[in-house]
């Protein structure tokens, strides 16, 4: 019996080895951080570009499985420290084990996320700076809410930024960021003014999770609060579109371009899914080819806005518009069976990328926004 009794031990440690092995996979990514030390006895810094990169759900930057975030920070760190550049990069929402499926799957913690971005920027930013704030699916709205957190209630000033403080500043921008309370802590607090150079987003949706049928409607509510909208502090918005999702989960959030908004927005359609946009095409190396394509022109996008990138950069990611699409019916995208087409047009920012039009693509939904 004893003996019995061991051997089942032993079968059942090896199995629990087995499943953490496997669930390994899953665990959520370090956050990651590359900056210089500050040159010994500097007086002046000069300029700093401060790049914060939030990925979307599951994403990896094990190699050959990034998303074209991931992507992103490999190029902005690879040739190692920047005197003038810092860049910060989070993963997404992660799948440790069973006990953790709700969690994962309603997309909490993405307040904590934005919280810990906020006072990474400031605790760095100082008047003078540039800020590029870049993000896929559920990392994409939340740069876009950690853009609203600033345009809201300000950037808190380096000397301020205390734990206290961050916390009564997402406070104020939870609750209301007019009411006189959040008007003075951001007086006494912030920066007068923090201009925000560039946000560029892959394929924005409100999917604070993983979107498993009829789950992740039951905390979507817990969010409205977030300001995703274009701020007056965001010179340039970029935001690239999948043509052919048609999951109703995965509805895109666009921006919407005030009358009174005079920045750059460019809202562009690709050919392709939501994770064809976004990069998350590791099981599928075919389909690399046709990501690269929303990847090279946000990084176009981003260059043109002063970001520097490595010479030759284009080389490395070929594009092909023919390449074959990961889809949304293999895996977990066949249990979505609410199905809609995207409507292209709504707003006076948006336009057709010209590889969209490619042999291979469906039929298009255009509408006039005038």
């Amino acid at each position: 019996m004893a003996a019995r009794g061991a051997s089942g031990g032993r079968g059942g440690g090896e199995a629990l080895s087995f499943f953490k092995r496997l669930w390994s996979y899953f665990r959520p990514g370090p956050v990651v951080v590359t900056e210089a030390p500050p040159a010994a006895g500097a007086l002046q810094r000069g300029q700093v570009d401060h790049v914060v990169i939030l990925d979307g759900t599951m994403s990896s930057l094990r190699r050959g499985y990034e998303t074209n975030a991931g992507l992103t920070f490999k190029l902005l760190t690879e040739g190692g420290r920047n005197r003038q550049r810092t860049v910060y990069y989070e993963p997404g929402v992660q799948f440790e084990d069973w006990r953790h499926l709700a969690a994962v799957a309603q997309g909490r913690g993405i307040n904590r996320q934005i919280l810990r971005a906020y006072g990474y920027l400031a605790s760095r930013y100082r008047p003078g700076d540039r800020i590029f704030l870049i993000g896929y699916s559920r990392g994409a709205y939340a740069v876009r809410s950690l853009a609203g957190v600033i345009d809201r209630i300000g950037l808190l000033q380096r000397d301020h930024a205390t734990e206290r403080n961050l916390r009564l500043a997402f406070r104020h921008y939870r609750r209301d960021p007019d009411r006189v309370a959040a008007r003075a802590f951001a007086r006494r607090f912030c920066h007068a003014r923090t201009p925000i150079e560039a946000v560029g987003v892959w394929d924005t949706v409100k999917a604070l999770g993983i979107r498993l049928p009829l789950l992740w409607m039951l905390t979507e509510g817990n969010h409205r609060f977030h300001n995703h909208q274009l701020g007056s502090g965001i010179r340039h918005g970029f935001h690239a579109l999948a043509l052919d999702e048609t999951r109703v989960a995965f509805q895109p959030v666009l921006w919407d371009c005030p009358p009174d908004w005079h920045g750059n927005v460019e809202q562009v359609w690709f050919r392709g899914a939501h994770a064809d946009i976004g990069g998350q095409v590791g099981w599928k190396p075919r389909a690399r080819p046709l990501s690269h394509i929303p990847l090279v022109w946000m990084l176009d996008r981003m260059e043109s806005c002063g970001l520097a990138l490595p010479p030759g950069w284009k080389d490395r990611f070929p594009c092909d518009a023919s390449a074959p699409m990961v889809g949304t019916w293999r895996g977990w995208g066949a249990l979505f069976l609410l199905r809609r087409r995207r409507i292209v047009g709504r707003d006076r920012s948006e336009r057709l990328h010209p590889t969209a039009l490619s042999p291979k693509q469906g039929p298009v939904t255009v509408v006039d926004p005038e």
